[in-house]
C-alpha cells in the first residue's frame, strides 16, 4: 500500500531527526533513477529503514523469511517494500525477485553480511549481492553505516548517538579473468565488501582491513 510506506517514511525520518544526530553524506552519488544494487554493512534493526529514508529514492529490501510468519510483521514488512530471503543457503526465488526488482529500473538494497555484526565489525559476507550483481551488469552503490550499534537498552534517547550514513561512488563490477565461477564468485564479493569498508572507520572493517582494501581508498 504505497500510503502506508510514505507515512512510514516521513514517521521514520522524524525519529532519526528528533533521537539522533543524524547526517547522511554523498548523497549527490545517489543515481537518481534507474536500476541500482545498494550494499551496506549491518550493525542494527534500525539500518534498513534508516537506509530507506537516508537514500531519497524508494528501494526494495531483502529481508530475513522470518520475519514473513506472522501475519502483521509480513504485512508490515511486505508493505514497506520488502520481500523474504533464506538466509544461508541460495534462494532462488529470493535471487529471481531482486533481478526482476532492477530489471523494472528500481533499486535493491542488500546487506551482504545478511545478519547484524555483534562486534559492529564487517563480518565475512555471503556471495548473493555479488551473484546478483554479476547476473544484472547494474551499478552497485556502496553504503557505510556508522553509530547505529548504540541504538540498544533505554539510554541511548538521552544520549542521542552520533549516526553517519557515509555514501559510496557507484561502480560496476571489474573483469576477474578465466577463473573458476566459485573463486571469481568470492572475489567479486570481496570486491564488493571492500567498496563498504573504505567507507567506514578502521575500527569498522574487521574482515576487510587490509592491505585489500587501500586499494579502493581515494
Amino acid at each position: 500500500m504505497p500510503w502506508f510506506y510514505y507515512v512510514v517514511r516521513v514517521i521514520v525520518r522524524m525519529l532519526f531527526v528528533l533521537l539522533t544526530r543524524w547526517q547522511v553524506k554523498g548523497r549527490e552519488n545517489i543515481p537518481s533513477q534507474g536500476p541500482l544494487l545498494v550494499v551496506a554493512n549491518h550493525l542494527n534493526l534500525t539500518d534498513p529503514p534508516l537506509l530507506a529514508v537516508s537514500l531519497g529514492r524508494k528501494a526494495m529490501f531483502m529481508a530475513k523469511e522470518e520475519l514473513f510468519r506472522s501475519r502483521f510483521s509480513a504485512y508490515f514488512v511486505g508493505s514497506l517494500g520488502s520481500f523474504p530471503v533464506h538466509r544461508g543457503k541460495l534462494d532462488r526465488k529470493a535471487i529471481r525477485q531482486s533481478e526482476q526488482v532492477l530489471a523494472d529500473g528500481l533499486a535493491l538494497a542488500m546487506f551482504p553480511e545478511a545478519t547484524r555484526s555483534k562486534s559492529a565489525q564487517l563480518q565475512p559476507a555471503f556471495p548473493g549481492s555479488a551473484l546478483i550483481a554479476m547476473r544484472s551488469g547494474v551499478p552497485i552503490l556502496p553504503v557505510g553505516i556508522i553509530g547505529t550499534e548504540r541504538i540498544k537498552g533505554i539510554g541511548w534517547v538521552l544520549r542521542r548517538p552520533r549516526i553517519t550514513v557515509n555514501i559510496g561512488h557507484p561502480f560496476y563490477l571489474p573483469p576477474v579473468g578465466s577463473k573458476l565461477p566459485k573463486v571469481e564468485l568470492a572475489e567479486y564479493t570481496d570486491f564488493i565488501m571492500e567498496r563498504i569498508a573504505v567507507l567506514l572507520p578502521p575500527q569498522y572493517r574487521g574482515n576487510y582491513a587490509g592491505k585489500e582494501t587501500r586499494r579502493h581508498e581515494d
